[in-house]
């Protein structure tokens, strides 16, 4: 397929002006793919009709409502203006970011002979389990549910392992893997002055600096952070926390820190990246609690800015941070002895680990997987790739 021109089409909800891992994913593999010299397109929802040429290709959104205790979250619900677009751009391809409203997507590819892939992003599982649905039953139902999505597309695409061995249980014929990336110019370490400089606006020299960077939405499991910084202050360890993000936790989060008197600062969300990099790259650890996710890249953002992380031993982080990081069991004792651990390495010995084991994740190689998921093979989308980091 060396030199054909592909129109990728990419269908998303829970994209918002303030989302991070998936917006920042859907930029990076569209930057890629048209760096790689095919049309994408991405189709969002949003507050009304939108459209205008990226970096990522074209961009369009459409009116769709907010889901309610979502934190503004908006799904793509009508149908007839989802397909009326697909028409209209005529796609060679179909990439989806939802398993959920938008499976019926896949039968539209089918019947317009549009080869077809469903991204999953999340563990079915998991999310069933922290909202509460039994161990046991909660894999059934997401046995089932996995079992319709991947009949209804030509392929599933996971980003771990972790996140496709709930595919492989049913014995999924068309699964595929890719890793997605992380932007290693942009979020890279800081030098020891400008990182001490930084330091300085959150944190005493003697106080550990704790940085949780995250939507504050349930499947996070924010409040672990919180928990925490509670025992690591209750054994006497000084260390104060510093949140960005926002979600439809916050306030309650906020209250609960006030109400223990612990100094937790609350930043909402970072829109320029490299603030978003001067706030990690200054952290001693930052702290990824949510026990259901896939990729994680706000810890591999992380790892690249130098500062190791505690990760949840429930998500697929811990193979992901390798020896750069501590998987913790999921409680705030847990986190902070894995805190106290990670503290016990040598701080430069941390920091060279952390960004090493980023850079085993760069943006190139995840939009070569990801064509290849698409059919596209050849040495040519590989080096376009490049331009995409």
């Amino acid at each position: 397929m060396a030199g054909e021109t592909l129109t990728i089409v990419r269908l998303a909800n829970f994209v918002t002006p303030v989302s991070g891992g998936l917006r920042t994913a859907l930029r990076h593999l569209g930057a890629g793919y048209r760096a790689a010299g095919h049309r994408p397109v991405l189709i969002v929802p949003g507050e009304r009709r939108s459209e205008e040429e990226t970096e990522q290709g074209v961009v369009v959104t459409l009116p769709g409502p907010v889901l309610p205790a979502s934190g503004g979250y908006r799904l793509l619900t009508d149908r007839r203006a989802v397909a009326a677009e697909l028409t209209r751009f005529s796609p060679d391809r179909l990439e989806v970011s939802d398993r959920t409203t938008l499976r019926w997507t896949g039968a539209w590819a089918r019947r317009h002979g549009v080869r077809s892939v469903m991204v999953s992003h999340e563990s079915a599982a998991g999310l069933l389990r922290t909202w509460g649905l039994p161990g046991p039953l909660a894999g059934a139902t997401a046995d089932r549910f996995n079992a319709a999505t991947a009949r209804a597309y030509d392929s599933v695409l996971c980003t771990t392992d972790w996140a496709a061995a709930e595919f492989r249980r049913i014995g999924t014929p068309n699964l595929v893997r890719a890793p997605l990336g992380v932007d290693l110019d942009a979020m890279r370490p800081l030098p020891p002055t400008a990182r001490a400089a930084e330091r300085a606006r959150y944190a005493a020299p003697d106080e550990t600096l704790l940085v949780l960077c995250s939507r504050l939405s349930a499947e996070k499991r924010p409040e672990r952070a919180i928990e925490a910084l509670a025992v690591l202050r209750a054994r006497r360890r000084p260390a104060v926390l510093v949140v960005a993000g926002t979600g439809p936790l916050r306030d309650r989060l906020a209250a609960r820190a006030a109400r223990l008197r612990l100094p937790v600062r609350f930043l909402g969300h970072l829109g320029g990246r490299a603030e978003l990099a001067r706030l990690l790259g200054c952290a001693d650890v930052v702290l990824a609690p949510g026990p259901v996710e896939t990729f994680g890249l706000a810890a591999m953002e992380s790892l690249a800015c130098g500062t190791p992380v505690v990760v949840s031993r429930s998500s697929a982080l811990p193979g992901l941070v390798g020896l750069a990081g501590v998987a913790a069991v999921d409680t705030g004792d847990g986190f902070a002895s894995a805190v106290r651990q990670l503290l016990g390495r040598p701080e430069e010995l941390r920091r060279a680990s952390a960004r090493a084991q980023a850079e085993r994740y760069g943006w190139p190689a995840a939009v070569a997987a990801f064509l290849a998921a698409h059919g596209v093979r050849d040495d040519e989308a590989v080096d376009g790739g490049r331009g995409s980091g």
